[in-house]
Formats: structure tokens, C-alpha cells, sequence
């Protein structure tokens, strides 16, 4: 197959791109979400992928959605922050377009992404965790695209770390995401600034803001790359995190490769750092087993555009090749 188009739907943001069997993106456009109206999201993804479809020869639509995915690769069971509740988007989509449309949960065609074009193109075997305000993960075993019996597997933030630990927004207490992820972080950030610490106050300051409820993910990574000793500290422990929980995440798949991307990810060695000296201290048999290497995501913002796309062009059981 040829070209395909590629739209990630995020809360705010619609991106598509025509995208290439080589995962190049030639036109790209735009749409804002209306998050609040399922047939007003439905028409904004038809009328970006219809802007793309008008100059190019495309064979068929992948798209990324945050939520659950039904095995068929059609239907949003369920997603946190739209409207979409058993929502027939693919088949929507399909009949607008009159083009095949395949639709993928977010974090998978990240991580495929990764895997077919990016971090993860030379193995057969990965884990990827996208650590953005909450954690998206998704697994490629044996070269194909781990989805579960309903579609639904590899949701790895909300692995539990902490029992009865903070209350998470799928339901749960102590989930992986309240404490390795940008909210996490913003969270402990805050709560540091608004107990009087002076560490928490100077880091304020090289932000360039009074109030702790000014602060953002962001601002304390720029703080930390700055050399802020609390902006330092704050990174240092959602590493921590990180790396604890993947020690658990290795134990199961036994990837080959560890591709941490996300927006949290733009520290690289702040947190890369800190969350391999975890995850070495809490794997399982660690002198007696092969440990993977760890790398950052290459494809940018750009992964679940390239992943959608060409999960677009393969069967359901999606491998390399």
C-alpha cells in the first residue's frame, strides 16, 4: 500500500499528515477539537483528512484516539477526555471518506511508530512509555502490536505502584501515572513551593513566577536543565518512578529495547539517568538475566501521526514486513 494519512486526536488538537510507506510525512494540516460534541469531532477529522485526501492518492486512514479501542480496530469504547462512549468512529469516518479508516488507541500507534520508523526499528521486541501528564504505554512482541482480547491491553500507567495511594482519574488508587508522569510532577512541585521551602522559592523565582499555582511541568524541567537544585530533586524522584515501574514492565515482556518518550521526556539524561539506577535496583534476578537498553523516543510528536498511518496499511495483527 501506498500513501496513507495519519491523524492524531488529542484533547485540544486534531494533526494529519500523509504519510509515506518509508513513514515520511509529506501536507500536514489541523483542527481544533471540539471535544465536547461527538459529530463535531467526527466532522473535524473528515474535513482535515478530506483537505489531504483532495491532493494526494491515499489508500486509507489510521487514526490515533486516547481510550479504548475495540479489537476490530473500529470502535471507541471509552476515552477519558472526549465525548466518544462506544462510538463507531472508524465506520463513521469510512462512510464519510468512502475510504478505508482504521482507528488505534493513541499510545499504540506511538509506540508502533517508534518501533516500525524510530528508537525501536532494528528489534522485534519493545516497550514504550510515553510519560506526558499521565503515562501511555504500548508493547510490540515478536514484531507485532500487543492489543489483548478486546483491544485494550498495554494500558501501563495505570499499573498500581502504591496501594491506596493518590486517587487516579480512571477510578483507582496508587496507579503508576500518579507518580511518574508531568502531573506528578507539577503536583510535588507545588506542593514543595506552597510548604515555604526556600529550595521551592528560589525555583520559583528561576522560572520566573510567584505562585506555586503558576507552575508548570515544563517550567521545572527548563529549571532543572538550568541547573535548580529543587527542580534538580523534583526530576530526580519521578525518575525514580519511572524506573521502579519498569522494572516491573521488564519483568513481564522482556523487551529488547525501552523507548521513554512524552513531553516529560525532553529532560533526557535528568530522568533517563535516575530512572536507570532505579530500575537496576528493583529488577527481578538482575545479575542473572539480559537487561535491555533504554533510549529516547525519535519520532517526536510526530510517533502516533506515523504509527496511525501505517497500522492503516496492515492487518489487525499488525507485524513488520
Amino acid at each position: 500500500m501506498g500513501l496513507t494519512i495519519g491523524i492524531d486526536v488529542g484533547g485540544t488538537k486534531i494533526a494529519a499528515g500523509v504519510v509515506g510507506p518509508d513513514g515520511t510525512i509529506g501536507a500536514r494540516t489541523h483542527r481544533d477539537t471540539p471535544a465536547n460534541s461527538v459529530d463535531e469531532t467526527a466532522a473535524a477529522i473528515c474535513d482535515a483528512a478530506a483537505e489531504l485526501i483532495a491532493g494526494h492518492e491515499v489508500e486509507a486512514v489510521g487514526i490515533g484516539a486516547a481510550g479504548f479501542v475495540s479489537s476490530d480496530r473500529s470502535t471507541v469504547l471509552f476515552a477519558p477526555n472526549l465525548a466518544w462512549r462506544d462510538e463507531p468512529l472508524g465506520d463513521r469516518v469510512a462512510e464519510k471518506l468512502r475510504i478505508p479508516v482504521v482507528v488505534e488507541n493513541d499510545a499504540n500507534a506511538a509506540a508502533w511508530g517508534e518501533f516500525a520508523f524510530g528508537a525501536a526499528k532494528d528489534v522485534e521486541h519493545m516497550v514504550c512509555i510515553t510519560v506526558g501528564t499521565g503515562i501511555g504505554g504500548g508493547v510490540v512482541i515478536d514484531g507485532e502490536l500487543l492489543r489483548g482480547e478486546h483491544g485494550v491491553a498495554a494500558e501501563l500507567g495505570h499499573m498500581r505502584v502504591v496501594p491506596g495511594g493518590h486517587r487516579c482519574g480512571c477510578g483507582a488508587r496508587g496507579c503508576w501515572e500518579q507518580y511518574a508522569s508531568g502531573r506528578a510532577l507539577v503536583r510535588e512541585g507545588r506542593a514543595q513551593a506552597e510548604s515555604g521551602s526556600l529550595a521551592a522559592a528560589q525555583m520559583l523565582s528561576v522560572c520566573g513566577i510567584t505562585e506555586p499555582a503558576e507552575l508548570t511541568g515544563p517550567m521545572i524541567t527548563e529549571a532543572a536543565a538550568a541547573g535548580d537544585p529543587c527542580a534538580v530533586e523534583l526530576l530526580d524522584d519521578l525518575g525514580h518512578w519511572l524506573g521502579e515501574g519498569l522494572a516491573s514492565i521488564v519483568t513481564l515482556f522482556d523487551p529488547s529495547v525501552v523507548v521513554i518518550g512524552g513531553g516529560v521526556s525532553a529532560a533526557k539524561e535528568l530522568l533517563l539517568k535516575s530512572a536507570q539506577i532505579a530500575f537496576e535496583r528493583n529488577l527481578p534476578a538482575k545479575a542473572n538475566r539480559p537487561h535491555p537498553s533504554f533510549g529516547l523516543a525519535e519520532l517526536g510528536n510526530d510517533a502516533g501521526l506515523i504509527g496511525a498511518a501505517d497500522l492503516a496499511r496492515r492487518p489487525i495483527a499488525a507485524a513488520r514486513g
